[in-house]
């Protein structure tokens, strides 16, 4: 299944992006990834990875700019 496609929602359009195939890190699940997996780091599908992520979706705090 490829997600994002070649339409990036800033008026333009790009050439399909391209995904690799990859085994979830936790769940050992088959799945596809828009980066080429380096060997030794984790790779998640896309539901464990939403439990891999801080509570706040990784955001940073930018009010004291």
């Amino acid at each position: 299944m490829a997600y994002g496609g070649g339409y990036r929602g800033d008026g333009d359009r790009r050439e399909p992006r391209e995904f690799f195939k990859a085994t979830c890190s936790d769940c050992g699940k088959e799945c596809e990834v828009p980066f080429k997996p380096t060997e030794g780091r984790p790779v998640y599908c896309r539901d464990c990875f939403r439990k891999h992520q801080p509570a706040d979706g990784g955001r940073r705090d930018r009010s004291r700019f």
